[in-house]
């Protein structure tokens, strides 16, 4: 850790936004629970607001009710989403019927202007979550308020066991961590997003010594399939043996935007979770469709 702080200069490189999803209709029919994959998916909802016009992203009814009709396609057990305002927010996009939402406690201290072509909007909450289908039990952990570094600006992590019907449990980690370090560690936020390190792999190393498999999930706001990356090389160490993760999306490029071609959402699973994984796919917009986030959908299927 010592030597990756020491790399850290005061340089800036370009920042990277992210790219957009086909939206397929919903599935006619969900297989019964015991038969099926477990699906978790990861989202950035991109300043999803309690109320219309309102947030860096203003939006109208249509947007939500695009926005829900991508979810109800995913037919996800467990979507961890980043960036809603509040769970009133959330539930605009996660049918309430279906799924129970849960948030990070962390209230922030959202303050400021947007950039881009909505300077005259507010910035509002961007809050980690999770979306969970309502027939899946599941523990709530505390939130890991040490990924916040003592900063109400930088997101806590979001911590939960999946106890699905007739399926092994699964921990699931929703982070969202400090952008602008999308590779490398010059750019003037690697040291924020490097002094996170230490809380994401204490994290993780306690879960690898746990009972259950897990994943990490969310908008890491760095290129881990980037050979070599210093933070991958961190945090998959395989010390103890359950933290030999492996990154959902290896060898596979994001297809939502030409400019990109490297993930920045990711999920990260450890050995036991990676044995199971069965298939990683990312939903994209059909060709022409508005894009409602600058993110796209991701998610992996599980043997339960």
């Amino acid at each position: 850790m010592q030597k990756l702080l020491a790399a850290v200069a005061a340089a800036l490189l370009p920042l990277a936004a992210y790219a957009q999803p086909p939206l397929p209709e919903p599935p006619a029919h969900s297989a019964p629970p015991a038969s099926r994959p477990l699906k978790l998916t990861s989202w950035n909802l991109e300043f999803l607001a309690t109320r219309n016009g309102v947030g860096c992203q203003p939006r109208v009814d249509a947007d939500y009710e695009a926005m829900r009709r991508i979810v109800d396609s995913l037919d996800a057990d467990v979507i961890a989403f980043q960036e809603a305002e509040s769970v009133e927010a959330a539930q605009r996009v996660f049918d309430p019927a279906r799924y129970v939402v849960i948030m990070e406690a962390r209230a922030g201290s959202p303050s400021g202007t947007c950039g881009g072509e909505h300077k005259t909007q507010t910035v509002i909450r961007q809050a980690v979550g999770f979306a969970i289908k309502k027939d899946i039990p599941f523990d709530r952990h505390a939130d890991v308020t040490s990924l916040m570094l003592g900063n109400e600006q930088l997101r806590s992590g979001i911590d939960i066991t999946l106890r699905p019907t007739g399926a092994r449990p699964v921990r699931l980690l929703g982070v969202h961590l400090k952008s602008g370090c999308f590779a490398d560690a010059t750019a003037k936020a690697c040291p924020t997003l490097f002094q996170q390190l230490p809380a994401l792999e204490a994290w993780i190393d306690a879960a690898a010594t746990g009972p259950d498999r897990f994943a990490v999930l969310g908008d890491w706001n760095r290129r881990l399939g980037l050979g070599g990356d210093a933070i991958w090389t961190e945090i998959d160490d395989a010390e103890p043996a359950n933290s030999d993760l492996r990154l959902a999306d290896a060898g596979i490029g994001p297809g939502c935007d030409p400019r990109y071609t490297s993930f920045i959402d990711h999920i990260v699973l450890d050995r036991r979770a990676g044995q199971d994984m069965l298939a990683f796919s990312e939903t994209r917009y059909a060709a022409g469709e508005k894009h409602y986030s600058d993110h796209c959908p991701v998610s992996v299927t599980l043997a339960r």
